[in-house]
């Protein structure tokens, strides 16, 4: 009877991490596209806006301030523009820590790496170290949704990026990831 309840004890939080990982991993790998608000933080700077991410590596998002600004990425080109800024900034996409993040077959290939996965009250993390970059990536611990993540821009801040109402598998015009809709 001992020996049943040692295993069940110590055998019963590995079995919760394997079930939590591969309904993570069901989750991602169902999702075409999300659709979220989100909250972002570099330094002592708060951000706020609207998201759309159509995988692969497909993002729009529009930011609530008083320049209109718009971040965007084409899968392969990131454009951020502004009513701030005289010029568009324009980046590879590839050298960005957002690459990672909208890469759902390197974010799905690497939670098949991840030995442990963190648990907090209300989320789901692991870490990803790849080219330099650390990513932090969470997940909501009942939808299994992703839930946001941190990171270093190309500035070297810290950037932590909270979501919430997450919409997936919503109906996209594809054509809103165009980048030259977003040049002046």
């Amino acid at each position: 009877m001992r020996y049943i309840i040692f295993i069940l004890i110590f055998f019963y939080p590995i079995n919760i991490f394997a079930s939590s990982k591969e309904l993570i991993k069901n989750k991602l790998n169902e999702t075409d596209n999300i659709s979220f608000k989100f909250i972002q933080k570099i330094g002592k700077k708060t951000e706020r806006g609207d998201c759309i991410i159509s995988y692969p590596k497909k993002i729009l998002c529009k930011y609530d301030d008083i320049y209109n600004k718009i971040l965007v990425s084409n899968g392969r080109s990131l454009v951020i523009n502004s009513k701030k800024i005289k010029n568009y900034l324009r980046y590879q996409l590839k050298d960005t820590p957002l690459d990672l993040i909208l890469d759902k077959k390197f974010l799905l290939g690497k939670l098949d790496q991840v030995d442990t996965i963190k648990e907090s009250d209300d989320t789901f993390s692991f870490k990803i170290v790849h080219n330099n970059n650390l990513l932090n990536i969470f997940f909501d611990k009942i939808s299994y949704e992703i839930k946001g993540w941190t990171t270093t821009d190309i500035y070297l801040n810290k950037v932590e990026t909270k979501l919430s109402n997450v919409e997936t598998n919503i109906m996209i015009d594809e054509r809103i990831f165009r980048v030259q809709n977003y040049i002046n």
